[in-house]
């Protein structure tokens, strides 16, 4: 197993990822992704800004989420409990349905506690879809707490935040 900054190359193999993950969660209720995002345009962006990492296993990419500083505009509202120092940001956690219950969210989880705390990180932010239970169970397994909420195109989301 290893976790490593996605290439272009691997852009078929993410978005065939992403396209497993969409059809799961709609089978699950969940219509947090769909067609539009995240698109393959959003995935080559990542890449190119050199913010995406993949799990690869058995040379498998099983899945794959995005780190950077980038805070959606909404974000701003929120009470946040860790305002000083940098704010490392979990977007697109994906894992293929493939190999869920396999504890890869966790490791991709992990890699981003410990990226952010070797770079300086006073607090890693996210969000999810409020109807995603299994994320929402799965972070707050992992010692993130729900700052609040904000509303995106798709509906409402739950805010979490990690102390470093």
């Amino acid at each position: 197993m290893e976790i490593k900054k996605g290439k272009v190359e691997d852009i078929p193999k993410i978005m065939s990822v992403i396209k497993l993950a969409v059809s799961d969660m709609e089978d699950q209720g969940v219509y947090q992704w769909d067609d539009i995002y995240p698109n393959e345009e959003i995935i080559t962006e990542d890449i190119n800004e050199e913010n995406l990492y993949i799990y690869v296993d058995e040379n498998i990419i099983k899945g794959f989420f995005v780190l950077n500083e980038y805070q959606d505009k909404e974000y701003a509202e929120l009470d946040w409990q860790y305002k000083a120092g940098k704010h490392l940001v979990i977007h697109r956690l994906c894992v293929s349905p493939k190999y869920k219950g396999k504890g890869i969210a966790t490791s991709l989880i992990e890699y981003a506690d410990e990226y952010g705390r070797r770079n300086k990180y006073s607090a890693i932010r996210l969000d999810t879809f409020i109807d995603n239970k299994r994320a929402c169970s799965l972070y707050d397994k992992e010692g993130y707490s729900v700052v609040g909420t904000v509303v995106f195109k798709k509906g409402v989301f739950y805010c979490f935040e990690k102390k470093l």
